[in-house]
């Protein structure tokens, strides 16, 4: 039989094979490697070297105990599988990139129960502090997040209380303000398509803004087409062509993010449609994506990496900073892109 070649799982490398092969003691290796203590470079950059060489990793754990805290920041969002998140944690990176702390990732898929459990998990390390997608939580995990001791910010949106801080962008203002635009520009028979919202709160927020300009103009939302699960070019493709065969005097649609928004461009520009003479389309989130369309995509910019780095810098400066009786929140306003899918004003 084949000897099994790779790493002998039997043997864990200790400080003392450290100790052993740079030849000091196993408390000056600890301190290297906690960088800590009274140490000459030079014994430094040889234990380090030897720890390398080995490739020894410390037990960080164990030097959690007396701490009660590790240098990990959990980060919590619902979706990997679109283009706003992955934005949201490089912010989140580049901050902490200059710091000791490092991000850990849990993915939740919009579901409450899910976010829960990751929530749990990620506090059971004794992180140095947890940033949570959202402001709406099952109030177990509220309860959690309160009791955690360590300072949580809630990101992506500002509409609610959150537990100790948030930074993001107003949805339901987000909302008004693309219907503003789209008025201002002289649709009138608008249709809206998106994801099912009852567990995507930041959509829901946006679509009640947007429909109440329209009502305070005496105006409803004529046709809406859903979908569930992940943003697509194809979905955007297939919801845009069965909104249009149910409602096809529509003169504007409105999607919920840009990637459904491009496939209905898309779509659009396939079939010979007119955009933005005949058909208006706007979207949400401002994704680089929409700059290699034939055309580029009205959109209001959601902000994700600043959002990220802005929520880091809360995580790393809460060491130094005195705690705030009362929630922080932070919102950054957004900005309407015309593009080139409305029509000027």
């Amino acid at each position: 039989m084949a000897q099994r070649s790779g790493p002998d799982y039997r043997h864990k490398l200790t400080l003392r094979d450290v100790s052993e092969a740079s030849g000091v003691s196993e408390m000056t290796v600890s301190r290297v490697l906690r960088n800590s203590g009274d140490v000459s470079e030079k014994t430094r950059a040889k234990v380090l070297e030897v720890a390398r060489t080995l490739g020894y990793v410390p037990n960080k754990i164990a030097g959690a105990l007396a701490s009660n805290r590790v240098n990990l920041v959990g980060v919590i969002i619902p979706s990997l599988s679109n283009m706003v998140f992955p934005e949201v944690l490089m912010g989140i990176s580049r901050v902490l990139d200059e710091t000791p702390l490092q991000p850990v990732v849990g993915v939740t898929g919009y579901e409450p129960e899910k976010e829960e459990q990751v929530i749990f998990e990620m506090l059971s390390w004794r992180p140095s502090g947890l940033i949570v997608a959202g402001l709406e939580h099952t109030d177990a995990a509220k309860a959690m997040m309160r009791n955690a001791g360590v300072p949580i910010v809630e990101i992506m949106d500002v509409d609610g209380e959150p537990v100790d801080a948030c930074v993001g962008i107003s949805h339901e203002r987000a909302g008004r303000e693309t219907a503003r635009e789209i008025l201002a520009r002289g649709y009138r028979k608008i249709g809206f398509l998106g994801t099912k919202m009852p567990l995507d709160h930041r959509a829901r927020k946006r679509f009640e803004g947007f429909s109440s300009v329209l009502k305070d103009e005496g105006l409803s939302i004529v046709a809406e087409e859903y979908y569930s699960g992940g943003s697509a070019l194809a979905k955007g493709r297939e919801m845009t062509q069965a909104i249009l065969a149910k409602a096809p005097d529509l003169d504007f649609l409105y999607f919920s993010n840009d990637m459904i928004g491009a496939g209905g461009l898309l779509y659009c520009l396939e079939i010979g449609i007119d955009v933005p003479g005949q058909l208006g389309l706007a979207g949400f989130n401002g994704v680089d994506l929409i700059d290699g369309l034939p055309r580029r995509l009205a959109t209001l910019d959601s902000c994700r990496a600043e959002i990220g780095a802005r929520a880091a810098e809360l995580i790393a400066a809460a060491e130094t900073t005195p705690k705030d009786a009362s929630p922080q929140r932070i919102e950054i306003s957004p900005i309407f892109a015309p593009g080139d899918t409305v029509r000027p004003k």
